[in-house]
C-alpha cells in the first residue's frame, strides 16, 4: 500500500518530499479518503501516540505537523470540493492578553491533521471575536489557549460568553498555567496538557 509511503514521511518529518508522494498517490487514483485518513490522519495520530509515551518531544511533533501541513496543502483544493467530510470546525485562539503561540499553533496543526476544518484567530483575541468567528463558522468547538496567568480571567469570561449565548458549541482549554481544576471551575468541557489530548477532547466532544 503506497499510503503507507505517505505515512513514513510525516512520521520521519520528511517535509521535501510529502507533496510529491501525495500528488503521485492521488495521481494512481488513490481514493482521497484515504490519502487523508491513512497517510495523513493516522500518521499524526501515530506522532500523538509517541507523543504521549515520551518517544517524541515538542520540536518532533512540530516538524511532524509540518508535514503534514505540506502534504495536505495538495488535498486542500480537492477537500474544498467537498469529497470528503470534515469532522468539524474548530475555533482556535490565544486570548486577550497573551501574545504566546507555539503551543497554540501545534494544536491547530495536530487538528488539522485531524481532519478538522481550523479557524485560527492567532493571539491576543477578544472573546468578542472568539464568539463572532465561531457563530459565523458553525464551530462545534472553541479552543482557548494562556501561557501567562494572568490572561487565565480572559478564558474564564470567554467560557461564560458562550455559555450566556446559549451556543451549541463546546469550549476546551490549555497552555502552561491551566489546569482540570481551573478548567472545571470556570465551566469549560475540557482541558488537555498537550496537543494529542487536544486532539482526543474534540473528536469525544464532537461525537458526544
Amino acid at each position: 500500500m503506497a499510503v503507507k509511503n505517505i505515512f513514513e514521511a510525516v512520521v520521519g518529518f520528511n517535509e521535501p518530499g510529502i507533496a510529491q508522494l501525495v500528488q503521485k498517490e492521488l495521481d494512481s487514483g488513490t481514493n482521497l479518503d484515504e490519502v487523508l485518513n491513512e497517510g495523513l490522519i493516522g500518521a499524526m495520530d501515530e506522532v500523538g501516540r509517541r507523543f504521549s509515551e515520551g518517544e517524541l518531544f515538542v520540536p518532533e511533533m512540530l516538524m511532524a505537523a509540518q508535514t503534514m501541513k505540506a502534504g495536505l496543502k495538495i488535498l486542500k483544493p480537492l477537500l474544498a470540493e467537498g469529497t470528503t467530510e470534515s469532522k468539524g470546525t474548530v475555533v482556535i485562539g490565544t486570548v486577550k492578553g497573551d501574545l504566546h503561540d507555539i503551543g497554540k499553533n501545534l494544536v491547530a496543526m495536530m487538528m488539522e491533521g485531524a481532519g478538522f476544518n481550523v479557524v485560527d484567530l492567532g493571539v491576543d483575541v477578544e472573546t468578542d471575536a472568539f464568539i463572532k468567528a465561531a457563530q459565523e463558522n458553525k464551530a462545534k468547538v472553541i479552543a482557548l489557549s494562556a501561557l501567562l496567568t494572568t490572561t487565565m480571567p480572559a478564558m474564564e469570561k470567554t467560557v461564560k460568553a458562550v455559555q450566556e449565548a446559549g451556543m451549541p458549541v463546546a469550549t476546551i482549554v490549555g497552555g502552561a498555567p491551566v489546569t482540570q481544576a481551573f478548567a472545571d471551575q470556570i465551566g469549560a468541557n475540557g482541558y488537555s496538557d498537550d496537543a494529542p489530548g487536544a486532539v482526543e477532547l474534540a473528536r469525544k466532544l464532537i461525537a458526544a
